[in-house]
């Protein structure tokens, strides 16, 4: 069809097309309105190793930092502790300590999809699989471009849940790096006392109290040491209001996808149905067409 009747074809259906335009902008309008909104805490972090005194540099021999110049992937403590944030042990914490499984229960049993439930008698008691894929989903670590921080990020339909959740996240995360680390120096020490204790030769026993030293300036610093895995260069914070979904963003996004949906849909049927011609043009053809039958 050429492009001269595709828009002819469009101009004839102009009211239809307008009026299944505001039909869409009204009824989507009206879903981002009414959609729940989030409230969004958020905490930067960096690797320990790149602030203050080298945690790392005075636990081992070499720093942890791994990677090269274009490898900027978190290694040592610090990618632990990334791990860590969502690792089944978190959503577990978060299922134990603070009342998710109660908020996720109340939302799995609110709206039509909870009545569907009620009405087949299907599960509405959330459970620790819930928790982690509500975790999984909810909380994300995002890596900054020119620089080694990650921001954490945990959304919430509460305020003070959000910032009680990550504070909880970042204090489990952190607190597991060190107690891996403390029983690791632990074992060691045990193993080398037994060792010396058992070790005659002047020359190996030498090494060993090298080894026990290295060992025992391991614990020292996890002890002294505030922050082992990730340094906190702006503490936990929540907005104090919602943000998410990001309403004049999506009204403006429908604003302009309304009207194009719409013209779509009108060129497809002008495409499948043919151009709409005028009654002015076709009564005569018929009335001619009568005339020379009688």
């Amino acid at each position: 069809m050429p492009l001269e009747e595709l828009l002819q074809g469009i101009w004839a259906r102009r009211w239809p097309v307008a009026l299944a335009a505001a039909l869409l902008l009204g009824f989507g309008a009206a879903l981002i309105l009414v959609w729940p909104r989030y409230y969004v805490a958020q905490a930067m972090v960096a690797p320990a190793e790149t602030s203050g005194v080298a945690t790392s540099t005075l636990m081992s021999p070499t720093p942890l930092l791994q990677g090269g110049l274009l490898d900027n992937r978190p290694g040592g403590n610090f990618g632990i502790y990334l791990d860590a944030l969502r690792a089944p042990e978190a959503a577990a914490m978060l299922a134990r300590d603070t009342d998710l499984l109660a908020h996720l229960t109340e939302l799995r049993g609110a709206g039509p999809f909870g009545a569907l439930r009620r009405a087949f008698g299907w599960r509405i008691e959330a459970d620790l699989d819930d928790a982690e894929t509500w975790l999984e989903r909810r909380f994300a670590a995002t890596q900054g471009i020119a620089t080694t921080t990650v921001t954490l990020t945990l959304e919430h339909r509460g305020r003070a849940a959000a910032l009680d959740a990550l504070r909880r996240l970042h204090a489990l995360a952190e607190a597991k790096v060190r107690a891996d680390l403390t029983d690791q120096a632990r074992q060691r020490i045990a193993a080398i006392q037994a060792r010396l204790a058992a070790e005659r030769d002047l020359f190996q026993r030498n090494a060993l109290f090298e080894l026990l030293a290295a060992q025992q300036r391991i614990a020292l610093v996890l002890a002294a040491e505030e922050a082992v895995a990730a340094r906190l260069v702006s503490a936990p914070m929540v907005e104090i209001r919602p943000s998410l979904p990001n309403r004049p963003l999506l009204l403006v996004l429908l604003a302009v996808a309304a009207p194009l949906a719409a013209l779509l849909g009108a060129a497809c049927l002008v495409l499948l149905r043919g151009p709409v011609r005028s009654w002015q043009y076709e009564l005569p053809i018929g009335r001619q067409g009568y005339g020379a039958a009688d």
